[in-house]
């Protein structure tokens, strides 16, 4: 029944079956092995699109390793790597006939992927700066902008418990964010994640309009789900843009319609094939032309929808962390991200606020994290066994003893 496409729909599958924990949690060290490789590849001259293809081919290569014996089992790409430069906040993963960006020194990058094993998916996204280290420190407006940003996603982390509403944790990172003088990007949403669903029925926004919170629905956290919570924050207004940029991600809808070009049905076949409901990157078509004329009636009539490549202003730049969360009655646990290196970071804001610095003095089951970005092979392969679900246990650490400094926080800073 696992193997099966949510086409079945008689149970839904959960984290509730040890069997799925495996699958989410060997996704996931998948994942943030993967994300550890690109990192090393991204440095001063690279080309972006060289990074996002080798990235795409490391998800594909790792999960063929796994679950060998399964010949019917559905793994892979659950969401193409995006690497999204400076004030680019997302989905920045160019085809071969638009164009590259070069990276460059100091260039802050967000990368962005997600892998799947049966259907359960385990999506990760990081921020790095190039060039960044202990003799090139970053500072000021950039460094405020990466602590609001990890702090306000591991005070998101903490409230995914069982009773807690949605809008609790989006006034919770508004809350954070301002503590360092920052937007997080305007309407953003952290997805429920089920079984080939990368978009379930909850959601959690970030930094809400007026209209949003009137159209936006506050849900319930719930033991058993899964989510991918994810964090943007600007050091300016927060307001997301489109430019000129292509776009270059899609994924397949629930529509239907008869559609009437060649090139189109030729196109939705093979995304129907080769893809089913997971995004895709036209790269990953031969014929990247007749690609991009297929996908044009399909999007119009809503069988695909594309991923925007979104901005800030120029001059800005935009954070990003993204982890996925296994929810259990116990609380949350944290399976996909990599460690934050404080000691990057000259911050000229810190967190005063009473209420944000109890919460993070809390501590939550993040086990599933790498703990080294630079590969060291036996320690690496310790946690990476860990990652893949050998101890399946999913109790949640307890409650820290050590108390967290206003001006410097202990608790989970390495998380």
């Amino acid at each position: 029944m696992a193997d099966k496409d949510k086409d079945n729909d008689d149970v839904e599958a959960t984290i509730a079956d040890e069997a799925v924990v495996i699958k989410y949690k060997t996704a996931g060290e998948i994942a943030n092995r993967v994300l550890v490789e690109i990192i090393e590849k991204c440095v001063e001259g690279a080309s972006v699109r060289d990074v996002c293809i080798s990235g795409d081919n490391l998800i594909l290569e790792e999960t063929s390793k796994v679950f060998k014996k399964e010949k019917e089992m559905k793994k892979g790409i659950a969401f193409p790597v995006c690497i999204s430069a400076n004030g680019c906040i997302c989905h920045f993963s160019p085809i071969t006939s638009e164009p590259d960006h070069t990276i460059a020194k100091d260039d802050v990058l967000k990368i962005d992927l997600g892998v799947h094993l049966d259907g359960f998916i385990s999506m990760v996204a990081h921020t790095v700066v190039v060039g960044a280290n202990s003799e090139n420190k970053i500072t000021d407006k950039k460094a405020n902008c990466f602590l609001a940003a990890h702090y306000a996603s591991q005070a998101a982390l903490r409230l995914m418990r069982p009773g807690n509403d949605t809008y609790q944790i989006t006034d919770m990172v508004m809350k954070v964010c301002k503590e360092f003088d920052c937007k997080p990007v305007e309407g953003m949403l952290s997805h429920q994640l089920q079984q080939f669903k990368l978009d379930g029925p909850k959601t959690i926004i970030q930094n809400p309009s007026e209209s949003h919170r009137k159209e936006h629905e506050k849900a319930t956290i719930e033991a058993n789900e899964v989510y991918a919570l994810d964090v943007l924050v600007s050091t300016g207004s927060g307001a997301a843009r489109e430019t000129t940029a292509k776009v270059s991600v899609f994924k397949k809808t629930e529509e239907v319609y008869p559609l009437k070009l060649r090139a189109s049905r030729i196109f939705y076949t093979e995304v129907i094939q080769k893809h089913s409901i997971m995004p895709f990157n036209l790269r990953n078509f031969e014929d990247e032309k007749k690609a991009k004329m297929g996908v044009m009636e399909c999007v119009n009539h809503k069988l695909i929808e594309p991923f925007q490549v979104l901005f800030e202003k120029t001059g800005e730049i935009v954070v990003q962390y993204k982890f996925t969360v296994l929810v259990t009655a116990t609380g949350p646990a944290r399976i996909t991200g990599l460690p934050f290196e404080e000691d990057l970071y000259v911050p000229n804001l810190s967190i005063k606020d009473p209420e944000i610095l109890n919460l993070l003095k809390t501590s939550v089951n993040q086990r599933g994290i790498l703990q080294l970005v630079k590969k060291k092979k036996k320690k690496s392969q310790k946690n990476a066994n860990n990652a893949a679900g050998e101890n399946c246990s999913m109790d949640v650490d307890q409650p820290s003893k050590t108390g967290a400094g206003v001006e410097k926080m202990e608790v989970d800073a390495s998380a």
